[in-house]
């Protein structure tokens, strides 16, 4: 057992994730590393999720077991609740609009009721700490893994909407996020699978980058979670990530912008880290530089392995200890503001308004480009032949739940047009899945495609492109990256949802038939 000063305020440091035989169980592994190894942190993810009983089921034992190992302050429980396209609660909970989305409404008080909202149902659960706002700026159409999660290109609309919802999560009592520092915007590589590179100069950086982080820490941000990317203009050693450099950590975020709360490093087990230095080393490599939480999502082995590496380097002196009392003394501040042992037991019910609030959002925020006069509202008479094409939702991000990847387009639309034809292709069709798709659509009056990320795939592009070619009229819902629409302006109507979520698309297909009026603007540029 591990029972000394020392490596209770290691435990203390280290946030993990676990997979165990339900979703409301806990896995032998974790419960070891809470009782032996006093870890004050855990993250959840899909797998540990079940209907809202189970996650208040889960949630209690994981603080009654740190109560009954000795623990001082309860467990920070976290979860990747952005929204949108990167959820983890499901049946049971709301849907709530995720970023892209809001930013596309231009009204930042909208953003303080989905993260006061979002804030409420997660504290309902037992879940107290949200790893959210993403305020990267994603000024690069041709990001992998920021996108739609990011509220859009201008730094300052990023700021204000990013403040707005840290303002509404606090009001909830929720621990808030500003990720992923200083910057994850302006990259083509997603950190998940290997280290990219952001070359501005410090200059720029403060000019756009790091104008979200500024807000967001003088709005009271709880935490701030770091970027495995690699800035040459602030880190002298090549290839070491913003996580593991105390010229970003200590240097620009503590020192030159003043920020003295917690920070949380992202997942130590992404490519970026874990195929460079190492999980382990890169936690007390992180440590080195001002980190405070080491975040290790999935693998007990490293898990245990890098627990034991921070013991070891303190002792033999590689790592101070007294940088493990200043984070230790930071962790334990954040717990003792925010947090108490009373969790709340009672049974999860949704707030109906929510859904009235969603449902306000999304018009606001959908937005609708109607080239062709007099195309709109389509016709959903029996004789009015519809055919709707879409891909199956492959293309998913290792943030991205696959649970929800949505294959809802078809039914939305036979909600309101119940003989309109479905037909869904591979994310990357096939010429043969193309040529079939050509086949049916010459029996149509109208045809509604969706997109999925075609600006990254050739196949889905061919496959638009030989529709718009047939003189039918047709309409392109791109239905997570806007970026789509802009390969396509020879569309009827273009329609941007900014998420695959079945409220999002039913909106958009209930503007197409004349149902609801939408009044999004894009809030990236679409070429």
């Amino acid at each position: 057992m591990m029972t000394d000063s020392l490596r209770k305020k290691i435990g203390q440091l280290m946030v993990f994730g676990f997979k165990a035989e339900s979703p409301s169980k806990l896995s032998k592994d974790i419960q070891e590393l809470i009782d032996g190894h006093h870890v004050g942190g855990i993250i959840l993810f899909g797998r540990n999720i079940g209907t809202p009983d189970e996650i208040q089921e889960l949630t209690a034992s994981l603080q009654t077991c740190a109560k009954k190992a000795g623990h001082e302050q309860p467990l920070f429980i976290c979860i990747d609740q952005e929204n949108g396209v990167v959820r983890r609660l499901g049946e049971g909970t709301t849907v709530f609009p995720g970023a892209m989305l809001l930013g596309a409404t231009g009204d930042p008080e909208l953003a303080r009721k989905i993260g006061y909202a979002t804030g409420t149902e997660l504290l309902k659960l037992g879940i107290n700490w949200n790893l959210s706002p993403v305020v990267d700026v994603n000024n690069n159409p041709t990001n992998p893994v920021i996108d739609v999660r990011s509220f859009g290109e201008n730094p300052n609309s990023v700021a204000e909407f990013g403040s707005q919802l840290i303002t509404g999560m606090k009001e909830a009592g929720m621990i808030t996020t500003l990720k992923h520092f200083p910057g994850h915007g302006d990259t083509n590589l997603d950190s998940h699978l290997e280290l990219p590179v952001i070359s501005h100069d410090l200059t720029r950086l403060h000019e756009i980058e790091l104008v979200p982080f500024k807000t967001g820490i003088a709005n009271g941000a709880d935490t701030v979670m770091t970027a495995h990317v690699y800035f040459p203009s602030i880190e002298p050693e090549v290839d070491r990530p913003a996580t593991m450099s105390e010229a970003v950590i200590t240097g620009l975020l503590r020192e030159e912008l003043g920020y003295d709360g917690v920070i949380t490093t992202d997942c130590m087990e992404m490519k970026a880290i874990a195929d460079g230095i190492g999980t382990a080393q890169g936690a007390v490599e992180a440590i080195k530089a001002g980190v405070d939480l080491i975040m290790i999502s999935h693998l007990p082995e490293l898990q245990y392995e890098a627990i034991e590496r921070v013991y070891s380097a303190v002792q033999t002196g590689e790592l101070d200890e007294e940088t493990i009392d200043a984070a230790y003394k930071r962790v334990s501040n954040l717990k003792k503001k925010t947090l108490n042992w009373h969790p709340n037991s009672t049974t999860f019910l949704r707030d109906a308004y929510y859904e009235t609030l969603v449902h306000d959002v999304m018009k606001k925020g959908i937005t609708l480009v109607e080239k062709k006069e007099g195309f709109l509202p389509l016709s959903n008479a029996a004789s009015h032949q519809v055919l709707v094409v879409y891909p199956e939702n492959t293309y998913l991000t290792q943030v991205e739940d696959e649970r929800f990847s949505s294959h809802a387009l078809g039914s939305v639309v036979q909600e309101i047009h119940p003989e309109a034809k479905v037909l869904t292709v591979s994310q990357h069709p096939t010429q043969e899945e193309i040529d079939h798709v050509i086949h049916e659509a010459d029996k149509a009056d109208t045809i509604i495609v969706g997109t999925l990320t075609a600006s990254r795939s050739e196949s889905q592009q061919r496959l638009v492109e030989a529709l718009l070619h047939l003189n039918i009229p047709v309409a392109v819902i791109a239905m997570r990256s806007p970026y789509d629409l802009g390969h396509f302006p020879e569309a009827a109507v273009a329609i941007a949802t900014y998420e695959f979520t079945t409220p999002a698309l039913r909106i958009a297909v209930q503007c197409l038939y004349g149902k609801v009026k939408v009044a999004g603007k894009f809030p990236v540029t679409i070429l």
